[in-house]
């Protein structure tokens, strides 16, 4: 993989700087998103309302992704983390504010926080991302290190809610989204010790090197990455989505269905360990159509699973392949586009996963409530069944001139 002199960050040492920058930025916007809905819910807002907030969470990066990339191309690491932080704790001091208010006022305060917190921890994404694929040396290199920053969003979205919850039930709200705003300046300690990168002469006309970032899409490479992430990324959503609608039809306890996405949970991280050993065995078209079939069959037998112990099976089996999947995209998606553009290129790819999150729940919701959870399984099984295809076809390497 071709490197342009002096465009390298060299130092290996700087993943674990940014295995901890994107937990401190994402854990206070994890923890956001839990404790503002349910902030909304007890001052009695309805769950259109709620779902609106939700929603706002990936509203901001839809529109911020591209800017946020060509900020990271233009200027490296360390000034996109610093308005990564900016928003992120500006979203969490507004938050602990609105606490203090009451009616239209509060939720008005929650969902521009939630719209700050959202586009916070994007731009973070973005530049950790892009800067971690210059800590690789070859493609094998690609599958572990962003195997290893793959752990970072599994250990926020617990340390967040977690934190969140235990402070809401012993001080408040307030204090809750007022620890949460302090989080993000972690990132600013951690960045101390990420070096600084030898960026491309910033007078240099963009043309002169880059292609415009929607340019990319018309790369046959590109868009069959970007069908494969879709699809995985909307399974994912569907398992988080349909579990507890489906337990619920089996008469499951809440711990029960807890306990079952958690188990999920353990796998991904699981399998996100275990690939760094394996990495120079992995290619991966192979494992990303592997992981494409082994989800579609595990979709196929979960609504028929009738008890806790057997959906925990499914949720594992689930768990290995699309805990697999983040690190053969990301290592792909910085084969196949030009190195001057990797943070359009991660910001393309976020675009996408946030206007399936937005979007996607409400078209689960219309036919999981029409036909039932296992109608969201059987047609998201014979969907991402189908897209194993266009993995086979990823060639590392292909789009990148």
């Amino acid at each position: 993989m071709s490197r342009e002199t002096g465009a390298t960050v060299s130092s290996a040492g700087a993943l674990l700087p940014l295995i901890g920058g994107q937990i401190c930025l994402h854990s206070a916007m994890a923890g956001a998103r839990m404790a503002a809905p349910l902030q909304a819910l007890r001052d009695g807002h309805s769950p259109l309302a709620v779902g609106l907030l939700l929603a706002l969470f990936a509203a901001a990066p839809i529109a911020l992704a591209l800017a946020a990339g060509r900020m990271a191309d233009r200027h490296g690491y360390h000034r996109p983390v610093r308005v990564a932080v900016a928003l992120t704790l500006l979203g969490g001091a507004l938050a602990a504010l609105a606490a203090l208010l009451s009616g239209g006022w509060r939720y008005g305060g929650l969902c521009l926080a939630a719209v700050l917190s959202g586009a916070g921890a994007n731009f973070g994404l973005i530049a950790i991302q892009r800067t971690a694929g210059r800590l690789a040396r070859d493609p094998t290199d690609l599958k572990r290190v962003f195997s290893w920053l793959g752990l970072a969003p599994a250990l926020s979205n617990v340390a967040g809610p977690v934190l969140a919850g235990l402070l809401i039930d012993a001080a408040g709200f307030g204090a809750a989204f007022a620890a949460l705003a302090v989080l993000p300046l972690g990132a600013t300690l951690w960045a101390r010790r990420v070096p600084v990168e030898a960026m491309a002469d910033a007078s240099r006309p963009r043309g002169a090197t880059t292609r415009a970032a929607w340019q990319m899409l018309r790369t046959p490479a590109m868009r069959r990455l970007l069908l494969v992430n879709w699809l995985l990324s909307t399974s994912w959503d569907v398992h988080s989505f349909a579990v507890p609608v489906l337990g619920h039809e089996r008469g499951l306890s809440a711990s029960a269905i807890g306990l079952i996405l958690g188990v999920f949970a353990l796998s991904v991280a699981g399998v996100r360990v275990l690939i760094p050993m394996l990495a120079h065995r992995l290619r991966e078209a192979q494992v990303l159509s592997g992981a494409m079939l082994l989800t579609a069959a595990v979709f196929a037998l979960y609504p028929l699973a009738g008890t806790a112990g057997l959906m925990a099976i499914c949720a594992t089996v689930l768990g290995l392949a699309l805990g697999a999947v983040q690190p053969m995209i990301m290592s792909t998606l910085h084969q196949i586009t030009p190195e001057a553009q990797h943070g359009q290129a991660i910001a393309l790819r976020s675009m996408t996963i946030n206007i399936s999150s937005t979007v996607m729940p409400l078209g689960f919701g219309v036919l999981g409530a029409s036909l039932g959870a296992a109608s969201l399984f059987w047609v998201m099984g014979a969907a991402v069944g189908a897209g194993s295809w266009p993995a086979r076809g990823l060639r590392a390497g292909e789009g990148a001139q």
